[in-house]
């Protein structure tokens, strides 16, 4: 087991682990109760006082406004809550503590401090789902640590939320032995989730993976290694972030305070990858120097978990089965991938692992069907059923290839070692560490999986004997008659059902699909009579509304002015419905429509931050590594597109205007699935090309087919627009005349010359990730390839982006540029 610990020379203060890290309550009763928009700001909670979710107000602040105390809603609809305490000045909020976790509630449950004087939550039935505080408490309060309060008449606490923490500590909080953290299950899911963080009783602070359900510890992957009693995890006052030994030596993660909690708000989190990170959020701009608005991670334990989770004989490892987990020295997340042919099981829960996406059993094996892979510095460690030693890399392959069970074979050039695994693979890993060749198997048609053919399509017409032919005539007038009769009964009660089905047909079908069916009057007064115009497309013009019925239900509400082929309701709804079905982390959420008279029109999530193009080709533009997991997340968002959702979908209109992106900066594609709302037919006139000029690819001025390669030529495009920051069509680029003004052009003639610092002018981040710069240009002209043929996939794409695969160097377009 590796341990990254730093024993420091000098003692701690004796003030910062002795002193209670909590503000006098005496202060917190001189204040004076004031209303604010977001909620109400109090120096006390009194008895019988109650919130409500979606009430008003829906959350109650520290006397500073830093932090709120009331129902966090868990998603767009508002349909879920935690009672939670979270970051209310900053954008994205951020949740430091909640007390149902596990059970969230839904609108109309309250939190009311009792005439008793305990807390107690309780769902819309009235039901208690958590309660906490002895009795006699005479009022409660959120104090301007974060730190949610009873209290006493003589100010005492009789209970606090410091003492009972999720994944979160905040400055001036202790985690004393006995305590833990457990992360939340993923980004989006908080329930308990794989990964604890415990201040032992022998003395040492421990990182564990857990087995889920149960949560049972599997072998620790970090601890301090550590003894003695009185030992404590502090994240004090001024943002140092240690464990301290009753011996007087400290283990730091964070160990002095580079960021004073004066310029940044803080929290260190044990977040659900297993790493345990201290985040910093400037308070004004000047305060984070280069550093961005947002949560920025500056420590972390472990330096890499892909490379210190280590758990040779259980478990799945960080990613799951059949994946392999990457962080390339990434302080906020790691990033799980899998293998070329294989995908996600759940790509919004990632630890699942993965799964093949071609068929591979012993029954009828033929070696000729399968090709392996190479992929350097990617190894599963545990789990051979098979080595050999002083063979070349051809032999390993040779071996693997052979055998019917092996899926991967691992080389290691050094000696010719040579490793077989079967499934599931377990704990992989890539990084520059990992000194091995993993030779994936792949099949060579990449054939969808499907399930072999059942024994009764076994049998052959030699095996049919004349009494097999008897008793199946017998059996089959049988079931004719059989049918004869049901069909019968079924008219008449059919009849009495048809007309109440078709009332309920349309309500049903979207209810299918968790559509919410609006009337045009709901829409017009959540938009205030569509004022407020987030932009204009294709389709039509999208207005900015908030829902009535629920408190800061930000939507965006399209209407839609180019229906040229729908002239019915059913046709509509048809078209609505599957864009209904088509749910991705990387797709803007479709929350209902409406269909009334002439109006038409969709229901979206609001995207915070707007469309893509304000972050590039504005004053504001965003960071390299921000911009590398927006690319990421677009080809993702394609990919399910294309492959992956139940009826695949050619979006036909890519570009950074319809790029949205969350509060957090996740990139969301827009309008997939419209282009089925106008003429069915494709023409190859000018009026009829779907797209936008300088993102059309060729095909579409031709009489060739159109298929999802022009998505794949589009994303080429906007690629390029996102590594450089430029437009792709600009009348010129800098200040020298000669530079090409077609950024396709000008980008492939710079990697053609291997100067891409020009591409990257004045973007020092980026060009120090220079050897993932130029995979992505690369990647980026594969894509913008004249011919449709010579462009990959969006599965080679997203495989090629995240290193999972090599990337061949790629034809010279100069003969594709005719129109230079």
């Amino acid at each position: 087991m590796r341990h990254h610990i730093h024993h420091l020379a000098h003692k701690p203060s004796a003030n910062l682990i002795m002193t209670p890290p909590f503000i006098l309550v005496f202060l917190l009763l001189t204040q004076v109760i004031t209303a604010t928009t977001a909620g109400q700001r109090y120096a006390n909670i009194t008895r019988g006082t109650t919130l409500t979710a979606q009430g008003s107000p829906s959350s109650w602040l520290s006397p500073s406004g830093d932090f709120a105390l009331g129902f966090y809603p868990l998603d767009s609809d508002t349909s879920l809550f935690l009672l939670a305490v979270w970051y209310d000045s900053t954008s994205p909020k951020a949740v430091v503590w909640s007390a149902n976790r596990d059970a969230p509630v839904a609108a109309g449950s309250t939190l009311q401090l009792t005439s008793d004087g305990r807390l107690s939550l309780k769902d819309q039935d009235g039901k208690q789902v958590w309660n906490a505080g002895a009795a006699n408490a005479s009022f409660a309060a959120l104090l301007d640590t974060g730190n949610l309060v009873l209290a006493a008449s003589s100010s005492n606490f009789l209970w606090q939320s410091f003492d009972f923490p999720t994944d979160t500590l905040l400055p001036g909080q202790v985690l004393t032995q006995g305590s833990s953290l457990r992360s939340q299950l993923t980004d989006s899911d908080t329930s308990d989730g794989r990964f604890q963080l415990v201040a032992q009783t022998d003395g040492n602070l421990v990182l564990y993976p857990l087995a889920l359900p149960t949560g049972n510890q599997y072998v620790a992957y970090w601890s301090t290694g550590t003894t003695g009693s009185g030992n404590q995890l502090v994240y004090n006052e001024t943002g140092s972030l240690y464990y301290a030994v009753s011996n007087g030596t400290i283990v730091g993660i964070s160990p002095t305070s580079t960021y004073s909690t004066g310029n940044f708000y803080q929290r260190a989190r044990l977040d659900p990858d297993g790493v345990f990170r201290q985040y910093i959020y400037p308070k004004n701009g000047t305060a984070g120097g280069s550093l961005r608005k947002t949560w920025n991670a500056v420590a972390k334990v472990p330096l890499d978990i892909c490379r210190d989770l280590v758990v040779e004989n259980v478990g799945s490892g960080v990613c799951g089965f059949n994946s392999y987990c990457s962080s390339d020295g990434d302080q906020t997340r790691i990033n799980c991938m899998c293998p070329p042919q294989y995908s996600f099981i759940d790509p919004d829960k990632k630890y699942k692992g993965c799964k093949q996406d071609f068929l591979q059993i012993c029954e009828g094996y033929n070696p000729g069907e399968f090709e392996l892979i190479p992929v350097d510095n990617v190894d599963w460690p545990y789990y051979d059923y098979e080595y050999y030693t002083n063979v070349d890399q051809d032999r390993c392959a040779q071996y693997c290839l052979e055998d019917c069970f092996c899926v991967v074979a691992i080389f290691w050039s050094n000696d010719g070692g040579c490793w077989k695994k079967r499934q599931p693979l377990a704990h992989g890993r890539m990084g520059s560490y990992v000194d091995r060749r993993a030779l994936i198997k792949v099949s060579k048609s990449n054939a969808s999986l499907t399930l072999p053919p059942g024994p009764v399509t076994t049998i052959t017409k030699k095996q049919r004997t004349p009494m097999n032919r008897v008793g199946s005539a017998l059996l089959w007038c049988s079931g004719f008659l059989n049918l004869i009769l049901v069909a019968l009964m079924s008219v008449t009660v059919l009849g009495h059902r048809r007309k109440r089905g078709q009332m309920l047909q349309r309500q049903t079908s979207m209810s299918v699909v968790n559509l919410r069916v609006f009337s045009y009057q709901e829409l017009e007064e959540a938009t205030n009579g569509f004022k407020d115009e987030l932009g204009r497309g294709a389709f039509g013009v999208v207005y900015k509304g908030v829902l009535a019925s629920n408190i800061r239900t930000d939507i965006a509400v399209k209407r839609l002015d180019r229906l040229l082929h729908l002239d019915n309701d059913k046709e509509f709804t048809n078209e609505v419905r599957s864009i209904g079905q088509t749910h991705h982390k990387n797709l803007v959420k479709l929350i209902g429509y409406c269909d009334e008279g002439s109006h038409r029109l969709l229901v979206y999530e609001y995207m915070s931050n707007g469309a893509l193009t304000g972050f590039l080709f504005g004053d504001v533009k965003l960071q390299w590594e921000q911009r590398v997991q927006i690319i990421l997340g677009i080809a993702r968002g394609l990919l399910y597109l294309h492959e992956e959702c139940s009826t695949p979908i050619v979006h036909c209109d890519i570009k950074p205007q319809n790029v949205l992106l969350d509060d957090k900066f996740v990139a969301r594609i827009s309008d997939f699935g419209l282009a089925k709302l106008l003429k069915s037919d494709h023409t190859r006139t000018i009026t009829g090309i779907r797209g936008t000029r300088g993102y059309v690819a060729p095909e579409w001025f031709k009489s060739m087919a159109i298929t999802k390669k022009v998505d794949v030529y589009s994303f080429g495009v906007m690629m390029l627009e996102i590594i450089c920051c430029r437009k792709n069509l600009e009348t010129e680029i800098g200040e020298v005349e000669e530079e090409e003004p077609v950024l396709v052009y000008w980008a492939y003639d710079c990697y053609k010359d291997g100067r891409l610092d020009l591409l990257m002018k004045n973007d020092e981040e980026a060009m120090s990730d220079s050897s993932r710069v130029g995979r992505f240009v690369t990647v980026a002209i594969w894509c913008i390839q004249e011919d449709p043929s010579l462009r990959p996939s969006m599965h080679m794409v997203t495989q090629m982006l995240e290193g999972a695969v090599p990337v061949p160097m790629p034809p010279d377009i100069s003969s594709s540029a005719s129109s230079r």
